[in-house]
């Protein structure tokens, strides 16, 4: 295995489950060399045949590397890896950066961070996105919270496994950022839903709706498209923004309110289509147009 140096520090990968594997397979070849732990045998014995060092516990992981990935379930498992009898603290140098790629509370991370501060190391966190497939893709999204210094030092390895690696802000706001784009997906997928109800009941194929939706997302970026701006403040009429975001604001409201009278002449409830009518305009900083105003009169 290669010998680490300055610019390849060894990296330490805890957890080798569904997303942490094929994120940990792709750091196999990285100079500086890998160091795996997870609590299954089986889960380790292909990086050992790999080229990885096996370590039994996370400090025998930290004893050997100064950047160590964390891929487990969830916050306590998260706390113990950390700071348990035979967590990474217990072994660290000063300097060593812990990257969180669990999902957990932000209020967790910044916890910890705090006690990884009082033994001079580092901890951020890193959610990432992209799912499975991402990860055994290596197209990742990783989120970073934390320090300028450790955002330098784990950017090189996450761009191993990542295609975006974006520095959120201190620590806790990469688990916000995770967080919030989750929020979108969720709604996204709920919203999903309602387009179904309308389209059986109004006789059509939903898989072949599916379709559609999944070939036109991947042309226009889905919601991400009008996330551009830096601010959600409301815009000025002189903003060069307003022109193009009341364009697509006329355009929902007409389709929203065409979709919510096909809804009524079919007899199903659109909830999330009745919300975003009546908020479309002004999330998007132009305010409600006219089809939108008259909706909303008609249904106080």
């Amino acid at each position: 295995m290669t010998a680490p140096d300055s610019q390849h520090p060894t990296v330490g990968y805890i957890g080798l489950g569904n997303m942490g594997a094929p994120m940990a397979t792709r750091l196999l070849d990285r100079p500086g060399g890998l160091v795996v732990c997870d609590t299954r045998p089986e889960a380790v014995e292909p990086f050992v045949s790999g080229g990885a060092r096996a370590a039994a516990t996370p400090a025998a992981v930290a004893a050997e590397a100064s950047v160590i990935s964390v891929t487990v379930v969830d916050d306590a498992q998260v706390r113990d890896v950390v700071a348990g009898p035979d967590g990474i603290l217990s072994t660290a140098r000063p300097g060593t950066v812990v990257a969180v790629h669990s999902t957990i509370s932000d209020t967790t991370a910044v916890d910890l961070a705090k006690t990884c501060e009082g033994a001079g190391v580092h901890l951020v966190d890193a959610p990432v996105s992209g799912g499975a497939m991402g990860a055994q893709q290596g197209r990742l999204a990783v989120m970073v919270g934390g320090s300028d210094e450790a955002f330098e030092a784990v950017r090189e390895p996450f761009g191993r496994f990542a295609e975006l690696v974006v520095h959120a802000g201190g620590v806790g706001a990469g688990t916000r950022m995770k967080l919030a784009r989750n929020l979108l997906h969720f709604i996204s997928f709920t919203a999903a839903t309602e387009a179904q109800r309308l389209a059986e009941a109004a006789g059509l194929d939903i898989r072949t709706l599916g379709k559609v939706v999944r070939h036109t997302d991947a042309i226009t970026g889905g919601a991400g498209a009008i996330m551009l701006r830096e601010s959600t403040d409301a815009l000025a009429q002189s903003d060069p923004w307003f022109p193009i975001l009341a364009h697509t604001r006329n355009l929902g409201e007409k389709d929203l309110s065409l979709a919510l009278d096909l809804g009524d002449r079919l007899g199903i409830d659109l909830p999330l289509a009745v919300r975003a009518i009546a908020g479309l305009g002004s999330g998007l900083g132009v305010g409600p147009g006219e089809i939108a105003t008259t909706f909303v009169q008609e249904n106080a």
